[in-house]
């Protein structure tokens, strides 16, 4: 009895697709049973970094002049007119939060056969300002935490780190301007639930790493035990 329901429910559910299909924000092409916001040839043409598998990437190697941090990776590569770009933008400006936490599960599958399943107490995304959250409904980076968290199995929290300070995009700035608009922006509520812990602050993208460096010092002076740094996508 219970499989001949979940056959009818399945049959469905193929039923309803024929008519309001679900479709790739990918690609824009419709979702066959098993896929899930992104179709499978879109998940297989994304350009991954495989920064995870290496002992030094570019990624660490910016970073590490003036941040001490333990691992740092960057999931895919951005590229303009790509598929990142596009997806990119859909999470931020269109309105798709699960692009996020599609992308946080996909990464955190990669990061669990290579060992990092244990790595890590705690995953923080870097924060919006609550003025740019309440535009846009909810925080970017927070939504690749959740996916990663999910499939992790790692705690995240998206209150402790917070953006005290509202700064102009950085989109079109020079690396200068990029780190004297985030330099003291950044403080923590419950500083508490960091100290000795393990960090994963995760955001977007990383263009220049001042965002990630102001808001990584800002974990790491509060008392974290150590501190790692992932991200969607890497700019160059």
């Amino acid at each position: 009895m219970p499989f001949k329901n979940h056959l009818l429910c399945q049959i469905g559910r193929d039923f309803v697709s024929l008519f309001y299909p679900n479709f790739c924000l990918g690609c824009n092409e419709g979702l066959v049973s098993g896929e899930d916001i992104l179709c499978t040839h879109c998940l297989a043409e994304l350009p991954k970094t495989h920064y995870h598998v290496w002992d030094e990437n570019p990624i660490k190697n910016r970073l590490a002049v003036r941040l001490p941090i333990l691992h740092a990776w960057a999931y895919l590569k951005f590229r303009k007119t790509g598929l990142v770009q596009h997806l990119l933008h859909q999470l931020k400006y269109n309105n798709h939060p699960e692009v996020g936490l599609r992308l946080g599960k996909a990464y955190a599958y990669d990061l669990k056969k290579a060992g990092y399943d244990n790595a890590f107490d705690l995953i923080i995304p870097v924060p919006l300002h609550p003025s740019r959250r309440r535009k846009r409904g909810y925080n970017q980076s927070a939504k690749f935490a959740e996916g990663l968290s999910v499939e992790l199995n790692i705690p995240f929290d998206d209150d402790i780190s917070l953006r005290s300070v509202s700064t102009a995009t950085q989109t079109k700035k020079t690396k200068l301007e990029r780190w004297e608009n985030v330099e003291s922006v950044f403080t923590l509520h419950h500083a508490d639930k960091i100290i000795g812990k393990r960090i994963l602050l995760v955001d977007d993208v990383i263009t220049t790493g001042a965002t990630i460096e102001a808001c990584g010092n800002h974990l790491l002076k509060s008392g974290c035990s150590q501190l790692s740094v992932a991200c969607i996508a890497e700019a160059q």
